[in-house]
């Protein structure tokens, strides 16, 4: 019994990230409001410090990659406001939940990534 409470254990850990505090991450006063956006909006589908795709891709690096996931369109501030506020396929719109300034706040966090 405790080798498969233990087996349970790690599988529900492998689909946790590590966490670090803004501190150890450097993260600035608006940055910080991004990531708390993201933490209640977007952890539960997107990684943000992990290369692996959870239940939609990974946020870990996106604005270092030329084509967004999924759709193949150019990794920019406006292609991305464009999905967090409209939505694409499985991801829901958000532009009716998020104010401007949050939306703001998220890319400037996902800058970070």
């Amino acid at each position: 019994m405790p080798l498969l409470l233990l087996a349970l254990l790690l599988l529900i850990a492998c689909d946790a990230e590590p966490r670090k505090s803004d501190a150890e991450l450097g993260l600035n006063a608006q940055q910080i409001r991004g990531r708390r956006v993201y933490e209640q909006r977007c952890a539960e589908c997107h990684f943000a410090y992990s290369g692996r795709n959870l239940r939609g891709p990974s946020m870990h690096e996106l604005f270092k990659k030329p084509y967004l996931p999924s759709s193949g369109t150019p990794t920019n501030d406006e292609r991305v406001r464009d999905v967090i506020l409209l939505g694409r396929s499985k991801m829901p719109a958000f532009g009716r939940l998020l104010t401007a300034d949050q939306v703001e706040d998220l890319l400037t966090y996902l800058h970070t990534l």
